[in-house]
């Protein structure tokens, strides 16, 4: 008999994974962690009973939250990551060979070297990078904390359950910001609009008085049902997010980098948003 993955995001609406083999599974000190494998996504990750990366689709979701904001800035040197710990989001970063240094924090280890074993396609060498650096700590105590500064800050964040709940509180963004650089980027996983609306109209709320220029834009992702995801972008730079393609292709143009959904196409495309979107700003 076939053994389902049921997620247990929301309580009226889900979706079910085929268990085909069982990799790894463990209660951590933060969290209840699965990794298994899918004949349809390949293996997948999740933690507390939501899929959080499949082999099959992971490449939309980093690739949407790494070269869109790096190339809006266009002289990124230095990158920090809160989460990331399957390491995908280092991948795509590190492609940029301008890149000096990305900082990773991660507040559970477990994830991290259990990924390493048993989802290696996703780091793909990152983690082994000279510029790459691990550290294992809160990240809302993390930016609230640091001296360091940073071109570009990606939240590459659970849901707001559990542990990654004050990742999506006013006092966390506040320490972003104080991470950034001069005309620095944040962006953020904001999840499904149309089946968590609350989680845009109370990051919209909570960016606004901190930023001059707060927004989000769209990719699909598969396995994040219910439609479109929403990335969080925010930025004091007001020019940034309104960059036109043909500045965005030469800049693309010139790294070299290989993609399988990024384009600078959608890039500019990503920011138009639907209706139902903009009226969750108003609430």
């Amino acid at each position: 008999m076939t053994e389902w993955f049921n997620e247990t995001l929301h309580e009226d609406y889900g979706q079910h994974l085929s268990i085909d083999r069982v990799l790894y599974r463990e209660k951590t000190e933060h969290q209840d962690l699965i990794i298994f494998e899918n004949s349809r996504f390949g293996r997948v990750l999740a933690l507390d009973g939501i899929v959080q990366t499949t082999e099959g689709d992971e490449f939309i979701y980093h690739e949407m939250l790494t070269h869109l904001p790096i190339l809006a800035h266009g002289a990124v040197k230095r990158v920090l990551i809160i989460g990331g710990g399957d390491g995908g989001m280092a991948r795509e970063t590190l492609k940029h060979q301008d890149i000096e240094h990305l900082t990773m924090v991660e507040i559970d280890p477990a994830v991290v070297e259990m990924c390493r074993e048993h989802l290696p396609t996703l780091n793909a060498g990152a983690f082994d990078d000279p510029r790459f650096e691990l550290v294992i700590a809160d990240g809302a105590r993390f930016v609230a904390e640091t001296d360091e500064r940073w071109d570009i800050v990606i939240v590459d964040s659970t849901d707001p359950i559990g542990p990654s709940e004050v990742l999506f509180g006013q006092a966390f963004y506040a320490g972003c910001k104080r991470c950034l650089t001069e005309g620095g980027i944040l962006v953020t996983q904001n999840g499904v609009p149309f089946v968590q609306g609350e989680e845009i109209t109370s990051t919209y709320s909570r960016l606004k008085p901190l930023f001059a220029d707060v927004w989000f834009y769209l990719a699909t992702v598969p396995t994040y049902q219910g439609g479109p995801m929403a990335f969080g972008w925010a930025s004091d730079d007001m020019g940034l997010r309104a960059l036109d393609t043909a500045t965005i292709a030469n800049r693309f143009a010139s790294k070299s980098i290989a993609t399988r959904y990024y384009t600078p196409d959608v890039h500019t495309g990503s920011f138009g948003l639907p209706v139902y979107m903009l009226d969750m700003f108003k609430r």
